[in-house]
C-alpha cells in the first residue's frame, strides 16, 4: 500500500487541475457564486469518479491475491 500515497496525490492534482480548467473555462461569464458551485459540483463528481477507479484497483488486487 506504499502507492496509495502516490494514488492520493495524483487525486489531488487532478482534482486541482479539473476545478482550475472549469474556472478557465466559465470565469467571468456567470457570477462568482455561480462559478463556485460549478467547480465544487465538478470536483465532486471527479471525485467520486477517482474513488470508484481506487475501488477497482483494490477490488482486482483482492481477486488476484
Amino acid at each position: 500500500m506504499k502507492e496509495l500515497l502516490l494514488y492520493g496525490l495524483a487525486a489531488m492534482g487532478g482534482l486541482v487541475v479539473l476545478g482550475y480548467s472549469v474556472h478557465m473555462f466559465i470565469g467571468g461569464l456567470v457570477s462568482p457564486d455561480t462559478e463556485r458551485s460549478v467547480i465544487v459540483i465538478v470536483c465532486l463528481i471527479g471525485a467520486a469518479c477517482l474513488a470508484y477507479m481506487g475501488w477497482d484497483i483494490v477490488k482486482r488486487r483482492r481477486r488476484s491475491l
